[in-house]
């Protein structure tokens, strides 16, 4: 299933063994170097405070109207995670980030990715600008991820093709030179 984060978020986290959610989806955790969703950000709440906890992807049993994981031990700090620390602390964020093109042309803030449910891989960036949506960039035109911005590629411009059927009437016809 393919799936704007945005429409994600506040979805209830639940396991086998309870009745109600666990917390809810309240933020996204991207791999800058691979374009992969490493895991989710999940709001527990609390009746003085509310807990944030990390949700890795592997640990995600099945994905509908609800995440359930296998268990809600599969919770814990980010500071826990250690394969993911060093990436976590480096600061080269996605979300919210600015939007550049290789020539230097601001495309916006990236307010929304998408992604896919079943191999947790980034498929598209939603820039907006102001208050006004973008062209929608595709996540192989990611050329880099830095602190400051994602850098992607400039658009090319359509180029025109020829039909075979217009080569030959080209050929066809006559020439009055």
């Amino acid at each position: 299933m393919h799936v704007r984060f945005s429409t994600a978020r506040g979805l209830p986290v639940t396991d086998p063994f309870m009745d109600g959610a666990i917390g809810f989806l309240e933020d996204i955790f991207l791999n800058p170097e691979t374009g992969t969703v490493e895991g989710f950000f999940v709001r527990i709440p609390g009746f003085f405070h509310t807990e944030r906890l990390f949700l890795a992807c592997v640990d995600i049993a099945h994905w509908g109207v609800r995440v359930r994981v296998r268990s809600s031990d599969v919770l814990f700090p980010m500071e826990d995670h250690v394969r993911l620390q060093a990436l976590f602390h480096e600061g080269r964020r996605m979300i919210h980030q600015r939007m550049l093109t290789e020539s230097g042309r601001v495309l916006g803030h990236c307010e929304d990715v998408q992604f896919d449910t079943k191999l947790f891989r980034l498929e598209w960036l939603f820039p907006k600008k102001w208050f006004r949506w973008g062209t929608p960039i595709p996540a192989s035109s990611i050329l880099r991820v830095t602190k400051e911005a994602v850098i992607v590629r400039d658009p090319t411009l359509p180029v025109p093709t020829v039909t075979a059927a217009e080569v030959v009437l080209k050929e066809s016809a006559p020439s009055f030179a």
